[in-house]
C-alpha cells in the first residue's frame, strides 16, 4: 500500500468522523428554527423563532442558565488558581517521592464520579451543605483539580528557570514570581485549564442532579429534562432551541480565548 492510498484512507476516516459529529449539530440547528420539528433531519418548511421565544420566556430557564454559569465559573476559577499554586513546587523543586506524588495525582483523575456519589451525598447531607450551588461547585472543582494540576505542571516545565532567577535578583518572592513572571508566560495553559474545568462543570449532569434538589437552583444541564414528557412525548423544537442556547456560552468562551491558547503566545521572546 503506497503513501497516497494511506493518505486517502486517513482523509476518508477523518471525513467520516467529521460527518458523524456534524450530522447531529445539523439536526440541532434546523430543528430549533422548525415550527414542526421532529426526530428527522430536514430543512424547515416553516421557519420560526418561536422555539427560542418559548424557551426564553418559560419560567426558570433563564435562572437555570445563570445557575450553570455560577457553578462553572466558580469551579473553574478555584481550580485554575489552586492548580497554578500546586504545579509550581511540583515543577521547580526536587521533592522527595515526587514521582509517586505525580502518579497519585494521575490516579485520582481516573476515579469515576458515579462510584463515589453515594458517600459524597451522605457527607453533604450530614454537613447540611447539600442543595447549594457553592458546595456543588466546590465538589466539581475537587474532581477536576488533579488532572488540572497535571496539565498546569506540563506547561510550567517549559518555562526557562532563568526568567525566575531574573525576578529573584530584583527581590521578588515566590508568589510575586508566579503572578508576574510564570503566569504571563504560561497564559495559554491557564486558559486551557480554565476552559477544561468550565466546560466540564457546565455540561455535568450527574453531580447537580444528585446534590441539588430545589427547582430554582438546578442548572441547565438538569433542567433540559423538562422537554421529555411522559409516554416519550418530546417537544423537539423547544429541545433543539434550548440545546443551541446551552451550547453558545462554551462556543463563545472558546472564540474569546482562542488567540491566548495558541502555543508559544507569550513564551516566544520571553527570554530575550
Amino acid at each position: 500500500m503506497n503513501k497516497h492510498v494511506k493518505k486517502n484512507m486517513t482523509d476518508f476516516v477523518l471525513l467520516l468522523i467529521a460527518v458523524l459529529f456534524f450530522w447531529p449539530m445539523l439536526w440541532l440547528v434546523f430543528s430549533s428554527f422548525d415550527a414542526d420539528a421532529n426526530f428527522a433531519i430536514k430543512i424547515p418548511e416553516k421557519w420560526t423563532m418561536g422555539n427560542y421565544a418559548a424557551v426564553l420566556s418559560k419560567d426558570g430557564n433563564i435562572q437555570s442558565f445563570l445557575n450553570s454559569f455560577a457553578i462553572a465559573a466558580l469551579s473553574a476559577c478555584i481550580v485554575t488558581v489552586l492548580a497554578l499554586l500546586a504545579a509550581y513546587p511540583l515543577s521547580r523543586y526536587n521533592l522527595k517521592n515526587k514521582k509517586k506524588i505525580m502518579y497519585s495525582i494521575l490516579f485520582l483523575t481516573g476515579l469515576p464520579i458515579t462510584a463515589i456519589m453515594v458517600p459524597v451525598y451522605m457527607v453533604f447531607f450530614k454537613l447540611k451543605i447539600s442543595n447549594s450551588l457553592i458546595s456543588t461547585a466546590l465538589f466539581l472543582a475537587s474532581t477536576a483539580l488533579p488532572y488540572s494540576i497535571w496539565m498546569m505542571k506540563n506547561y510550567m516545565d517549559a518555562v526557562p528557570v532563568v526568567l525566575e532567577e531574573s525576578a529573584w535578583l530584583e527581590g521578588a518572592g515566590i508568589l510575586q514570581t508566579i503572578r508576574y513572571v510564570i503566569s504571563p508566560v504560561i497564559l495559554p495553559g491557564i486558559f486551557v485549564v480554565f476552559i477544561f474545568v468550565f466546560s466540564g462543570s457546565w455540561g455535568n449532569f450527574f453531580v447537580p442532579y444528585i446534590l441539588i434538589s430545589s427547582v430554582d437552583k438546578i442548572p441547565a444541564s438538569v433542567s433540559i429534562y423538562q422537554f421529555f414528557g411522559s409516554f416519550n412525548q418530546v417537544n423537539y423544537g423547544h429541545l433543539a432551541a434550548f440545546s443551541v442556547l446551552y451550547t453558545l456560552p462554551i462556543a463563545a468562551l472558546y472564540l474569546v480565548t482562542k488567540r491566548f491558547t495558541s502555543s508559544g503566545y507569550v513564551l516566544s521572546g520571553a527570554v530575550k
